[in-house]
């Protein structure tokens, strides 16, 4: 553990929302929804105004429409947002070398890595800058926390919303933490908690009492003892720049039941070859095709093929894809439908093979 809180998180106050509140004066001081507009939309982002009433993210938009039937509703413009990320993220670059993005809109930044002095007055006149900076090329507004670990400099960030900055002073970690419920910390997610509060552990300092052998019992040894050490506020986790993707994927959700087999099947070409652009821009291949399908009652599976080498090439992914779809019964109506490929790669089984040769000739 640190002895300063020099590990800064950046969560940027909602998003999308705020995006277009900046792009379109209109939408200023009223309640905007990003997100899937049609019947079987679901929220991506919900300005401050609209949580007024009630809506959240990962709500459906026919329910948060009930809710604020006076709300712009938006489809997301990732264009626009990726290039106000691109803004935010050179900021933060201009702070230190490591940054670690989670996604367009949060961040980490190690400043020890970047010369800033380890004193909490030093890190906390870098953290309001950089808000004050983020303001004033973007117009939108961020919230920072600064801890001496990443999971408390996330929950410091979380504290901050909106439009804030909170500083965790090292030592303080399991006083601040004891109180709050055990969903607070990395990995605990309903199955985690469940399990967690049938033996009586509902908040941190409960979990960190628990000791380490009775987690291990409960959970297994690498996540019983992973939370042990999180209860306590240990959580040694580098920032780690230019975080590598493990897959490139697409999907869609239908307004409408697919019941056709051979709409759904064109569908699942039309993704594939989505999904190869989006690998090619990104300038890597893949070794496995994966598909995924949600029916018609919400059950969701997905089928995958591992070839013989990595790949950009759009006939192979959407012959794979194709082969996968056959081994899935979709007569009862489809409501999602989604294409991935992963075990990525940055050459192509063609890339070797025209290197042999290459090489066969040269001997």
């Amino acid at each position: 553990m640190r002895r300063a809180p020099t590990i800064l998180h950046l969560d940027m106050d909602a998003f999308f929302a705020a995006a277009e509140q900046a792009a379109k004066p209109s939408l200023r001081g009223k309640p905007v929804v990003v997100g899937g507009i049609g019947p079987r939309g679901v929220v991506s982002t919900a300005s401050y105004e609209a949580r007024v009433f009630g809506v959240r993210s990962a709500m459906p938009t026919a329910q948060a429409r009930r809710l604020c039937p006076n709300a712009a509703y938006l489809s997301p413009r990732f264009a626009v947002y990726r290039k106000v990320s691109e803004t935010v993220m050179e900021l933060l670059h201009a702070l230190s070398p490591l940054v670690e993005p989670l996604s367009l809109d949060e961040a980490f930044v190690d400043l020890e890595a970047g010369g800033v002095e380890a004193e909490t007055a030093a890190v906390r006149a870098v953290g309001e800058q950089l808000r004050r900076d983020i303001r004033r090329s973007t117009g939108l507004t961020g919230s920072v926390g600064l801890a001496g670990a990443k999971m408390l400099a996330k929950i410091a960030a979380e504290a901050a919303k909106p439009d804030g900055l909170v500083v965790i002073e090292p030592g303080t970690e399991r006083e601040l933490l004891g109180p709050m419920p055990t969903r607070t910390l990395p990995g605990v997610g309903p199955a985690t908690a469940e399990a967690l509060r049938r033996a009586g552990i509902t908040t941190v300092a409960e979990t960190a009492e628990a000791g380490e052998a009775e987690l291990v019992r409960l959970l297994g040894r690498s996540h019983g003892a992973g939370l042990y050490a999180m209860a306590l506020g240990r959580d040694d986790r580098p920032v780690v720049a230019d975080r590598d993707a493990k897959s490139v994927s697409v999907e869609d959700t239908f307004e409408v039941d697919l019941t056709d087999r051979t709409r759904v099947r064109t569908e699942v070409v039309r993704l594939a070859d989505r999904c190869v652009e989006r690998l090619r821009a990104a300038g890597r291949s893949g070794r496995t095709v994966v598909i995924k399908v949600r029916n018609y009652d919400f059950s969701t599976l997905t089928r995958s093929e591992t070839l013989r080498g990595p790949t950009d090439d759009p006939a192979v992914v959407r012959e794979a894809a194709a082969r996968l779809l056959e081994t899935v019964d979709t007569t009862g109506g489809v409501r999602l439908l989604g294409v991935g490929v992963s075990g990525l790669a940055d050459y192509t089984q063609e890339d070797l093979f025209a290197q042999l040769a290459t090489e066969r000739e040269a001997e």
